[in-house]
């Protein structure tokens, strides 16, 4: 019964933990392409 239960659980908490770690890229993603506008931003000001 107990081995069961893992067959069943297992991989509904694979696919949940995969869903978290691809939106953690997502946000991170963003959060990199914010730095690198507001460094070109810095950049580009300075030579003014």
């Amino acid at each position: 019964m107990f081995k069961m239960v893992w067959v069943l659980v297992l991989p509904l908490v694979m696919v949940t933990g995969c869903n978290t770690v691809g939106g953690f890229g997502k946000d991170l993603s963003k959060v990199g392409s914010s730095i690198e506008k507001t460094a070109d931003e810095v950049k580009n000001s300075n030579g003014k």
